[in-house]
C-alpha cells in the first residue's frame, strides 16, 4: 500500500523526471531524487519536514540558489525554479514551459513541500478543548484516533431547544427540517455531531497543550525557555507598540494621529509601507471574514473588569525599569490607559491522562469559547443567535428578501438596488452601534465592513430575484429542492417559500464568500504559481478538467479513506487524494459499484440519497477532531497594518484617476461609517479601496488612529487605547506561545539570535538590509539577551540536527550571551519575517497556520462537500456557485500568468450589483489586486499603471 500511495501521490502533485536545460550537475541531482523516492511522512513530532530538503532535491529543484539558501530558517521551496516572478525562471527559458521541464519541476516541488507540511498538520496539530483530546490518542472503539468521526462531547445537551429532535438522551442526529439549511446556531453542520461548531464552544488549539500559556510557568519546558521574564505586561506592550509598530511619518502634523486634515483634504498625508499587489478591499475583506468565523466577545464587550495596558517599564541591562515622563512623551504612549478583561471558560487546572508511557493534558491550562459559529456560514450578515438574527431585516413585501432601500439620487445602475437600513429603537443592540446599519455582527463597524455587508444584501436580493424570475418563466418545474421529511416529493419553482427561499440564497452567498477567499483573495494575498495552483486545487481539484482521475481520485477518499478506521489512510491519505478531485462537493455523488477507474459518464445513475445521513454527511472529514477555529488562527489574523490611516477617495462619474479626498479610517467608524456610504455611494466606495494599495505586514506599519483609538464606553481616565498593543495583550492572556516556540509547535524550523530575521537574499550594502539591522537592534533592546544554561531544555517540539534535546543556548556555548528570542511575542515575530516567498503579503509562519485550516473550514462542513447538492441549493444555487453567477461561465480575456481563468468570482458580483463599474473593472483579472495596477508579465508585483491611469496620482514619483 506503501508504494501505491507513492505512486497516487506522483500523479496527484504532477511530479515528473527531470528534463529541461539543467547543468549536467542538477540533472544528477535530480536523478538522485528520483532513485530515493518520496520522503517518509514523520512517524513522531521530532521528525518533521520542517519544509527543507535534502541537498540534492534543492538543486534538481532549484539549481544553486535554492542550494544557497539551505541553512537559513525559511523554509526551501521559495527558492524553487519558476515560484517567484519570470526571473525566477530556469536560465534558458522564458516561460513555466514543458510539464518535464526544470520550472515544473520547481512549481510541482512546491506543491509536494506544501502537502507533506499539511499531512504533518493534519497529523501533529489538531488539539480539541472540549474533551475529546483523551480519545483522539488513544483511539475508540477500534479506531484509531484520528479516524474517530463521532464524539459526545458533540452531543446537544438537554438544555437545547432541539434536543428532543436530536434523539434525546440516546443516540444523537439531525433529521428533518434541521438538516435543510444552516441552523441559526451552528448546530447540525454535522448531522452526527450536532453541537460541533455551535455557538459557545470552546477554541481548539494547534499547539500542545503544554506549550500554551507559558508566562504561567505551569511547565517546566516553558520555564526553562523564558525564565521570570514574561507576564501578560512583560515586555511592556505600550512600548513594543511604540518603538516596533509605529507608522514613521515625513510630516505627523498632515497625519495629525490618523485624522487627516479638515474637509477631508487630499494634501493630508499618512505615510505607510505599501504592497504593490493588493488593495484596500482585500484589507476589509479579511475583517468581514473574521467576523463570521470567531469571536471572543460578549455581544460587544468582554468583562467589565478593567486593568493597565502598560506604559510603564522598558528594559536596560536585562533589568526592567521605570519610563521617565520624557521617555513617556517621547513615546506618545499613554499609562493611564485601561482595557477590559476578556472572558474565560475555565481556569482550573487541567486533568491528565496516560498513554504508551508519555502523560498528556486532556486541554489547555485555560480555555475561552467561540461566541459566534465556527462555520463559513455568513453569520455576520444573517446572524448566529436568537438575539443577533432580530438584527436582520427582511424586506416586509418579499420577505425572501434582505429589507434595502433607496438613498439620495446618484446616477449608477446599481442605486436603484439600495443600501442597508439603520438600527431603530427596540433593535437589540449595545449603544455603541446606534446608527450602523442593521446587520448580525454588528461590533467593531468600519467604513470597509459596510462595504461588504451592502454588497452582499445586493447580491442576496440578486440571487432572490433571479429565482423569482425563474418561477415566474417555469412555475411547476422541477427547482431541485428536496425536503428531507418528504425526500421523494418534488417541489416546483412555485412550491417554494419566502422563508425557504431566504435561507436558500443564505447559502449560496455563504457559498460564493467561501468561493471568493478560497480563489480569489488568497490567490492574491500569496501571488505565485505554487500558490494559484494549491488554492485552486482546494477548491476546484488539481484535476478538474480531467474527470477520469477526478472521479477515481473521489471515489479513493470518500469510498476506502473516508470510511477507514486506519489513522493514515483516514487523516494524512485522504487529505493528498483530495486534491485531485478538490474539497468543494467532495461526496456529493454516490453510484453504484463503480471500478475505481470506470470511464467518467456523467449521465450514469447518481445513487446519492437525502434520506441516507451516510450520503448526507459523507463528504466530511474532521481528521478525529472536532471542528472549531484555534486559538493561534486568531493570532496569525491581527493584519491591521494592512489598512491605511487615509482612503484615497475617487469618484467614479469624475476622473477617476484624481483623488478627490483622503478620508480617515477613524472618521468612518461605527455610525459614520453608515453616513459616510450614504453620502458617497458603494461605487465610489468600491473604486477607492479597490484602486489604492494596501498596507505591508512588517514592523512599523501599524495604523497611527489605531495606536489613539477612542474607547468612550471604558469610561477610563484616557478614553483611549492602543489596539496594537492590546493584540499583544489578547495573545498573552489566550496563552499563545511565543515566537520560536510557535514555529516549533507547526513544524518550522527555530531562530537562533534576532539576527535570523533579516532576508538573507538581500546584498551586504542594500538599504533594506540596513534598515532591518536597525530593526533588529530595537528587538534585542525591548526583549534583551540573557547567559544561557545548555541543562535547561526549553522545547519537546523538535530536536537539534544531531538529534540532541533543543537547550536554552540554541547552539551556542554554555555560559554565553544569547538573544531572548524565545520571548518575542508571536505577532511581533511574523511581522519581522522579512524573508518571505515570492508574493506572499504574510509571513510563512502565518501561513504555516493557514494550510492547516483553510483546508479544514471546508473538510469538515457538509455544505461545501457532500451536501451542496440542488436538495439544499436548488439547481439554480448549485449553478450560480459553479458558475459565479446566473448566466454561465463567463472567461476573462487572454491567459493571465499563463493561465485561461473565469472571470472571478467578486468581479461577477461587483459587476451584478454595481454595473456602472464595467469600465473600471475592464481588465481587473483579480478584485483584489490594484485595479488600475499593470499585472505585467509572469506574477510581477511591479507598481506600474495600465492603460488609462497614467495620470493616477498613486504611480507618481512620491509614492
Amino acid at each position: 500500500m506503501h508504494r501505491l500511495t507513492e505512486l497516487v501521490l506522483v500523479v496527484v502533485l504532477g511530479l515528473t523526471g527531470c528534463g529541461g536545460v539543467q547543468p549536467v550537475k542538477h540533472l544528477a541531482d535530480c536523478a538522485t531524487l528520483l532513485a530515493h523516492g518520496l520522503r517518509p511522512i514523520a512517524g513522531e513530532r521530532e521528525e518533521r519536514f520542517l519544509g527543507k530538503v535534502q541537498e540534492y532535491t534543492a538543486s534538481c529543484r532549484g539549481g544553486d540558489k535554492a542550494l544557497q539558501f539551505r541553512k537559513t530558517p525559511w523554509v526551501d521551496w521559495q527558492n524553487y525554479w519558476a515560484t517567484g516572478d519570470a526571473s525566477s525562471f530556469a536560465p534558458g527559458t522564458h516561460s513555466v514551459g514543458k510539464l518535464l521541464g526544470p520550472n515544473a519541476q520547481g512549481i510541482n516541488g512546491a506543491l509536494l513541500d506544501l502537502e507533506y507540511q499539511r499531512m504533518e498538520l493534519i497529523k501533529f496539530n489538531l488539539w480539541d478543548n472540549s474533551g475529546t483530546f483523551p480519545g483522539y490518542v488513544t483511539g475508540k472503539d477500534g479506531r484509531d484516533g484520528p479516524a474517530i468521526k463521532v464524539w459526545d462531547e458533540m452531543r446537544l445537551p438537554a438544555s437545547d431547544p432541539h434536543y428532543a429532535e436530536v434523539g434525546g438522551a440516546g443516540p444523537q442526529q439531525c433529521s428533518g427540517e434541521l438538516i435543510r439549511f444552516r441552523n441559526l446556531t451552528g448546530i447540525c453542520t454535522d448531522i452526527k455531531n450536532p453541537l460541533m461548531g455551535s455557538i459557545r464552544q470552546p477554541f481548539a488549539r494547534n499547539v500542545q497543550f503544554e506549550a500554551t500559556f507559558p508566562d504561567l510557568g505551569k511547565n517546566e519546558l516553558a520555564r526553562n525557555r523564558h525564565g521570570d521574564r514574561l507576564d501578560v505586561l512583560r515586555p511592556d506592550p505600550q512600548v513594543i507598540s511604540r518603538e516596533l509598530f509605529s507608522r514613521p511619518q515625513q510630516d505627523a502634523a498632515r497625519c495629525n494621529d490618523g485624522k487627516g486634515l479638515a474637509d477631508d483634504s487630499p494634501s493630508a498625508r499618512c505615510d505607510y509601507k505599501k504592497a504593490p499587489f493588493f488593495n484596500v478591499l482585500a484589507a476589509f475583506w479579511i475583517q468581514f471574514m473574521t467576523h463570521d468565523w470567531f469571536s471572543h466577545l460578549e455581544e460587544g464587550h468582554n468583562r467589565p473588569e478593567q486593568s493597565g495596558m502598560g506604559c510603564k517599564n522598558k528594559l536596560v541591562d536585562g533589568r526592567e525599569v521605570a519610563l521617565t515622563p520624557e521617555e513617556i512623551t517621547r513615546l506618545g504612549c499613554r499609562p493611564e490607559d485601561r482595557i477590559d478583561q476578556p472572558y474565560v471558560a475555565e481556569t482550573a487546572d487541567p486533568a491528565s491522562f496516560e498513554h504508551h508511557g508519555k502523560r498528556y493534558l486532556t486541554r489547555a491550562y485555560r480555555t475561552s469559547n467561540n461566541n459566534v459559529t465556527a462555520w463559513w456560514d455568513a453569520s455576520q450578515i444573517y446572524g448566529y443567535d436568537e438575539t443577533s438574527r432580530k438584527r436582520v431585516k427582511r424586506d416586509p413585501k418579499d420577505p425572501a428578501r434582505l429589507l434595502l432601500i433607496r438613498v439620495g439620487k446618484r446616477s449608477g445602475a446599481g442605486e436603484k438596488q439600495g443600501y442597508l437600513p439603520t438600527f431603530s429603537a427596540g433593535d437589540p443592540i449595545n449603544p455603541q452601534w446606534a446608527e450602523q446599519e442593521a446587520t448580525g455582527f454588528a461590533d467593531n463597524w468600519t467604513i470597509g465592513l459596510s462595504f461588504f455587508h451592502n454588497l452582499f444584501a445586493r447580491e442576496h436580493n440578486k440571487f432572490v430575484e433571479a429565482f423569482r424570475s425563474q418561477t415566474k418563466a417555469t412555475p411547476d418545474a422541477d427547482c431541485g429542492l428536496r425536503n428531507p421529511i418528504a425526500p421523494h416529493k418534488l417541489i416546483r419553482y412555485r412550491d417554494v417559500t419566502a422563508d425557504e427561499l431566504f435561507e436558500i440564497a443564505r447559502l449560496v452567498v455563504a457559498a460564493e464568500i467561501a468561493k471568493i477567499h478560497t480563489t480569489e483573495w488568497t490567490p492574491q494575498l500569496l501571488y505565485d504559481e505554487p500558490l494559484y495552483l494549491g488554492m485552486n486545487a482546494n477548491w476546484n481539484g488539481l484535476f478538474q478538467n480531467n474527470k477520469l482521475v477526478a472521479s477515481a481520485l473521489e471515489q479513493i477518499v470518500v469510498n476506502n479513506f473516508g470510511k477507514s478506521t486506519d489513522a493514515k489512510k483516514a487523516a494524512q491519505w485522504y487529505s493528498v487524494f483530495a486534491s485531485g478531485p478538490g474539497i468543494f462537493g467532495l461526496g456529493n455523488r454516490v453510484y453504484a459499484d463503480d471500478a475505481v477507474f470506470a470511464r467518467y459518464d456523467p449521465a450514469k445513475t447518481d445513487l446519492w440519497s437525502l434520506k441516507n445521513p451516510d450520503h448526507v454527511n459523507g463528504g466530511i472529514n474532521h481528521f478525529g477532531s472536532p471542528f472549531n477555529f484555534p486559538e493561534e488562527f486568531v493570532t496569525v489574523y491581527r493584519l491591521h497594518p494592512l489598512v491605511p490611516d487615509l482612503i484615497e477617495y475617487r469618484d467614479w462619474t469624475h476622473q477617476p484617476n484624481v483623488i478627490q479626498k483622503k478620508v480617515p479610517v477613524v472618521g468612518t467608524l461605527r455610525g459614520k461609517a453608515t453616513a459616510a456610504m450614504r453620502g458617497k455611494g458603494l461605487a465610489n466606495w468600491a473604486l477607492s479601496m479597490g484602486r489604492q494599495r494596501l498596507g505591508l505586514l512588517t514592523l512599523q506599519n501599524q495604523p497611527v488612529f489605531l495606536q489613539n483609538l477612542d474607547m468612550p464606553r471604558l469610561q477610563s481616565p484616557t478614553g483611549k487605547i492602543d489596539v496594537t498593543a492590546l493584540d499583544l495583550i489578547r495573545d498573552r492572556q489566550r496563552g499563545v506561545p511565543r515566537f520560536n516556540e510557535f514555529r516549533r509547535q507547526y513544524g518550522l524550523r527555530q531562530l537562533t539570535r534576532f539576527e535570523d530575521f533579516i532576508d538573507p537574499h538581500l546584498p551586504a550594502d542594500s538599504p533594506a538590509r540596513a534598515e532591518q539591522l536597525k530593526l533588529v537592534s530595537k528587538l534585542r533592546d525591548i526583549y534583551g539577551t540573557h547567559r544561557c544554561d545548555a541543562s535547561k531544555i526549553i522545547t519537546s517540539a523538535q530536536l537539534n540536527e544531531d538529534g540532541t534535546p533543543i537547550n536554552d543556548c540554541l547552539g551556542q556555548p554554555d555560559g554565553s550571551v544569547v538573544d531572548n528570542i524565545e520571548d518575542v511575542d508571536t505577532v511581533v515575530g511574523w511581522l519581522s519575517e522579512f524573508a518571505r516567498p515570492h508574493g506572499f503579503a504574510i509571513s510563512e509562519t502565518q501561513f504555516q497556520v493557514f494550510i492547516l485550516n483553510a483546508s479544514r473550514r471546508l473538510f469538515s462542513d457538509r455544505f461545501f462537500t457532500s451536501s451542496f447538492r440542488p436538495e439544499f441549493y436548488t439547481q439554480l444555487g448549485v449553478d450560480w456557485v459553479v458558475n459565479n453567477g446566473p448566466d454561465g461561465r463567463v472567461m476573462e480575456q487572454g491567459k493571465p500568468n499563463g493561465h485561461e481563468v473565469e472571470v472571478s468570482p467578486l468581479k461577477r458580483v461587483l459587476l451584478r450589483t454595481m454595473p456602472e463599474l464595467a469600465p473600471q473593472l475592464d481588465g481587473v483579472v483579480n478584485a483584489f489586486d490594484p485595479w488600475a495596477r499593470d499585472r505585467g508579465e509572469y506574477y510581477s508585483l511591479q507598481w506600474k499603471a495600465r492603460a488609462g491611469a497614467e495620470s493616477d496620482p498613486a504611480f507618481g514619483a512620491s509614492e
